[in-house]
């Protein structure tokens, strides 16, 4: 087939052409070791001090799946190849360059930091080698999340397609993989971003105000690992802290009710079992946990949880280890008779920041580990408890960081235009594949189902189908002016706020729901040297300097007081950080700088949560 025939391909048949010209791949030399090569970043506007920490041998090394745990596996992630064609082209047989994995290709740490856009196709490409240990062993390639239609082809096999910005995904490339030598991998990539109707959150094709630079392809962790033919692919844990109780469900690949379950229960960083229980593959297994200690934000305590799978001959098939914490989240009465958030059965004011999670150099992806943990140090250092994810999810690993470090989580589904039945279906799936997920993760109190109204339908339906699919959480069913008066709060946003403008929009109480104010603040100060652009950056209401915006901050905080007294049970500021043209953080874009004064405003922020009346 030649070239020429192969651009005259219509879309329904791509896929099929991939598969023939990704055959040719084997003859070209590309099992390349890339992994050494020089790389450097592309020049941006705006770096953060991580980057310097960045490079192809150490591109997030770290494990990427927490609370699934095998010691056995391989990090992908490096130097890879990469084209930009149009879609409709078949697979290349030259490359463009070297590309950083896990780095979006709009970023600068990815070496290349160019757009894409709706009518190409992003190529990738690189070799590896199995570990001879594996000999015998069923292969997942395994990735974290890919933006947005992803094809994947080994050996010039397809191996399978996946639809999906925010999800993990995984694939068993077992029986394409050849006896010995290096494996060539593939991956086609379209993500049309704001022309198409899927959930994207805030990216678009030109960036401006509160829209930002989009993400394409890799922007987390790609790795390998070896498993036994039956092995544990998902668990789901609750916590009853009013029996002392832990419920764990675990399913497995291609095993049966005949199969047994052994869970062990450890406390924190101990090997010392606490309690064990046993039970069949598939039926919900109940640990008894004599004195539980509860996760909270002041005390994130997590117990350790290891988990066997056994077979009918009683012998062990597979066995990860994971981690578990103890809380309750509810909407109940205080003394007053007032709805509001309680944890662990005591009210709890929650304040916190809109995060948004974008990095200026990396964009979607935070240059290391300790970047994704830095933010949610920073926020508790400062005194909050919590904060909103807006319409972006991150990786596992960000929220391993949230329940280690004891911070609450209010967990928006990523925004999207949701025009079709074809996208609300696809929204649909999205949503239901994030609640699967993160369903295990103690720090997540709530899922946030629109923003503003963004893509809103059926707004009462999925409510109540998220209620039914995970009761141990809150919903909230729109944050922000378009509330359908279903799920458990009643969600206000105020600029600059927080005191609401249009009497409408009161602190009105209601007999089954608390009230919160979603979105406030958005202040801005753009400091030199620190912001994306040195001109026209832009906030809800601006000033020149620290002291300034201090000043305005606490007046925010002292109208926020009363408020919280009258029945307001949670309010979140606009924002953790600036984001490209915003200036509205509470650090600045690089994460250099602290605007507001720390010593000034930590202790206003611990005031807020003694002023709820107790239950």
């Amino acid at each position: 087939m030649d070239n020429k025939k192969c651009m005259r391909l219509t879309k329904g048949n791509f896929f099929k052409t991939c598969i023939f010209s990704a055959a040719a791949l084997l003859l070209t030399g590309c099992q390349m070791n890339i992994l050494g090569s020089d790389w450097s970043p592309a020049k941006g506007p705006l770096m953060t001090e991580w980057a310097k920490d960045v490079s192809p041998r150490n591109a997030h090394p770290e494990y990427p799946r927490p609370q699934i745990v095998r010691e056995s596996w391989l990090s992908l992630n490096g130097l890879w190849e990469y084209a930009i064609r149009p879609k409709n082209e078949p697979t290349p047989i030259s490359f463009d360059g070297k590309i950083l994995v896990p780095y979006p290709i709009e970023s600068s740490l990815s070496g290349i930091s160019k757009r894409v856009g709706e009518p190409n196709r992003l190529w990738y490409r690189r070799s590896f080698e199995v570990p001879k240990s594996w000999k015998g062993k069923t292969v997942l390639l395994n990735f974290e999340a890919v933006d947005w239609h992803t094809l994947v082809l080994v050996n010039g096999i397809k191996i399978g397609e996946h639809k999906g910005g925010y999800d993990p995904f995984s694939f068993d490339i077992t029986d394409a993989l050849k006896e010995k030598g290096p494996q060539v991998l593939v991956l086609a990539v379209w993500d049309p971003t704001d022309a198409g109707g899927q959930a994207r959150g805030k990216q678009v094709k030109k960036p401006h105000g509160i829209w930002y630079t989009p993400t394409t392809g890799i922007w987390q962790s790609v790795w390998l690992e070896p498993v036994n033919k039956k092995y544990i692919e998902s668990i789901k844990i609750e916590s009853d802290i009013d029996s002392g109780l832990f419920h764990v469900q675990v399913q497995a690949n291609k095993a049966d009710s005949a199969y047994q379950v052994k869970a062990e229960l450890m406390e924190q960083d101990s090997h010392n079992v606490k309690a064990q229980a046993s039970g069949k593959l598939g039926r919900k297994i109940t640990i008894p946990v004599e004195s539980p200690k509860l996760w909270s934000p002041e005390s994130p305590y997590l117990y350790e949880l290891r988990l066997t799978l056994i077979d009918a001959g009683k012998r062990k098939v597979d066995s990860i280890k994971s981690y578990a914490g103890m809380r309750k989240i509810a909407i109940k009465k205080d003394e007053n008779g007032v709805n509001r958030l309680f944890l662990n059965n005591k009210p709890l004011f929650q304040y916190g920041t809109l995060d948004q999670g974008f990095w200026p150099d990396g964009l979607y992806t935070a240059p290391t580990d300790e970047a994704l943990k830095y933010d949610i140090e920073v926020l508790k250092k400062l005194g909050f408890n919590m904060l909103r994810k807006h319409v972006k999810i991150e990786p596992r690993r960000y929220y391993y960081w949230c329940d280690r470090l004891g911070i609450l989580v209010w967990q928006d589904m990523p925004s999207a235009d949701n025009k079709t039945e074809t996208d609300k279906n696809q929204f649909h799936l999205e949503l239901r594949q994030m609640i699967k997920t993160h369903y295990n993760h103690p720090s997540i109190i709530m899922w946030v189902l629109f923003n503003e109204g963004w893509g809103q339908h059926e707004t009462e339906r999925l409510t109540k189908w998220i209620k039914l699919t995970d009761p141990k959480r809150l919903v909230n069913n729109a944050s922000g002016w378009t509330d359908k008066g279903v799920g458990d709060v009643r969600d206000l946003h105020e600029y600059p706020g927080p005191v609401p403008d249009d009497p409408g929009e009161s602190l009105e109480k209601e007999p089954d729901r608390a009230v919160v104010l979603g979105e406030f603040g958005g202040l801005g100060l753009p400091i030199p040297e620190h912001t994306w652009q040195s001109e026209e950056n832009w906030g809800y209401k601006e000033y020149t300097s620290r002291e300034e915006l201090t000043d305005a901050y606490l007046e925010l905080l002292r109208k926020l007081q009363p408020m919280i007294k009258d029945g307001l049970s949670a309010a979140i500021y606009t924002q953790t950080t600036d984001v490209e043209i915003e200036v509205n953080g509470i650090m600045t874009y690089d994460r250099a700088i602290i605007k507001p004064k720390s010593d000034e405003i930590m202790p206003v922020h611990k005031q807020l949560y003694f002023l709820m009346p107790e239950n």
